[in-house]
């Protein structure tokens, strides 16, 4: 179970490899392609179209069992054991499809982030000024019902009081 666990992690990081490689440059495929069609079925050079990059989920099982299948043959012949069993065989193929979906993601949020970034910077800065005004508006209801509440406890009484030397001096002490 542990060796299983390590193969299926090692595919995914080696999926991860086989995309951004692919990505990059589709040389092989390209190859492949000059190889199989004709000039007039042959890919345009613009397209960056791969085995696995910008490859439907299909033809990307595909391509990833028959490179697996190709490796495990291979093996076989020069290690006589039997090491390539079908779990390992499965988990490698599903661990390197997930690892190419999981390189895709990446690659297409950086993109989306490097195209909306501005927007985005734009976004967060509106967002800090309405909470600036935010704060300033709690600020004065607070400092308006602090205020009510001043002259609330403050008594309303409009007679002045006599200063004590006033007093001594209708005493007649002074």
């Amino acid at each position: 179970m542990s060796l299983e666990i390590i193969i299926f992690i090692a595919s995914i990081l080696f999926g991860i490899v086989l995309y951004w490689r692919e990505s990059k440059s589709n040389k092989i495929y390209r190859f492949f392609n000059k190889l199989f069609y004709s000039k007039e079925l042959q890919m345009p050079a613009s397209s960056k179209k791969g085995f696995l990059y910008q490859q439907s989920f299909l033809m990307r099982l595909v391509y990833i069992a028959v490179l697996f299948l190709v490796g495990i043959v291979f093996v076989r012949f020069i290690i006589p054991i039997d090491l390539a069993t079908l779990s390992l065989f499965a988990s490698s193929i599903f661990g390197t499809l997930v690892g190419t979906y999981l390189a895709n993601f990446v690659f297409k949020s950086s993109e989306v982030i490097d195209e909306k970034s501005d927007t985005l910077l734009d976004a967060v800065k509106d967002t800090v000024e309405k909470g600036k005004d935010f704060i300033k508006e709690l600020e004065t209801k607070d400092a308006e019902a602090e205020v009510k509440e001043q002259i609330q406890k403050e008594p309303t009484s409009e007679i002045k009081e006599k200063s004590a030397r006033e007093r001594l001096k209708d005493k007649g002490l002074m």
